[in-house]
């Protein structure tokens, strides 16, 4: 009786999924999604059992672990995401409109600046020095407290409006909320570690790019901004849109 009662919730279930949901919310959206989860789960919760495992393993082990893993789950992340970026409704076309493609590739190019930071000590990224946990004010922290949240949604919006699919809107959604979540997650965090510190730095520095400079709570310091790590970020740009299309034919090769 229990099996018949249990069948039938699966057949209502599955008729009102048929019902309900448009078709064109393919499977693969659900998978980007849960890929999105299981991403944001295992970044953020790694970021946030740093402490405790760094007292287990110790900090340079304990950076490889956490970067392999992202590492990994950001690949396939991105893999199936140029693998069907084009799926499910298509909302827009603006590619053949003069200048959209110029835009979209500045900005691209503006939101890696953000992404991917000078204020980031290579060395402690790749475990050859001891990682710590910085609270940094200078650079382009003095422009947004939290940049790889605005490289993020600029690099979302850009791809967004270029292809133009329900697939890449959800996959921005996402990755929009998940940096959102960040910035919580990356002040208490802070704050835990540098307590009073952490929150004259909050006080002195805005989540919103410029705003702290505008209302005089923050300079920029051109000098901050002379070093190696912004000219391997634009050697990266360049590189990455010289390699995009053959980035595009290799992945399609991965029958995700």
């Amino acid at each position: 009786m229990v099996l018949v009662v249990l069948d039938l919730i699966f057949l209502i279930i599955t008729l009102s999924m048929y019902t309900i949901v448009p078709n064109w919310f393919t499977s693969t959206h659900c998978v980007m999604l849960g890929l999105l989860l299981t991403f944001a789960i295992a970044h953020s919760g790694g970021a946030a059992l740093r402490e405790k495992a760094e007292k287990l393993m110790g900090a340079r082990l304990y950076r490889i672990v956490f970067a392999l893993i992202s590492l990994v789950l950001a690949v396939i992340l991105i893999v199936y995401f140029f693998n069907h970026r084009y799926d499910g409704l298509q909302l827009w076309q603006v590619q053949n409109v003069p200048g959209i493609q110029t835009l979209v590739w500045v900005l691209s190019a503006i939101s890696f600046v953000f992404l991917y930071p000078a204020t980031f000590n290579l060395l402690e990224v790749a475990a050859i020095s001891k990682p710590e946990v910085h609270l940094y004010e200078t650079g382009i922290i003095r422009i947004t407290r939290h940049p790889q949240m605005v490289g993020q949604i600029i690099w979302c919006f850009a791809h967004t409006l270029w292809i133009g699919t329900t697939f890449t809107l959800i996959t921005s959604f996402g990755l929009i909320l998940h940096h959102l979540f960040a910035v919580w997650h990356g002040d208490r965090r802070l704050y835990s570690r540098y307590g009073e510190e952490a929150e004259k730095v909050k006080q002195r520095t805005s989540v919103i790019p410029f705003a702290a400079i505008f209302d005089g709570r923050q300079s920029i310091k051109s000098e901050e901004f002379l070093r190696p790590a912004y000219l391997g970020v634009t050697v990266f740009v360049l590189l990455f849109w010289w390699s995009h299309p053959f980035l595009l034919s290799l992945t399609s090769r991965v029958e995700w």
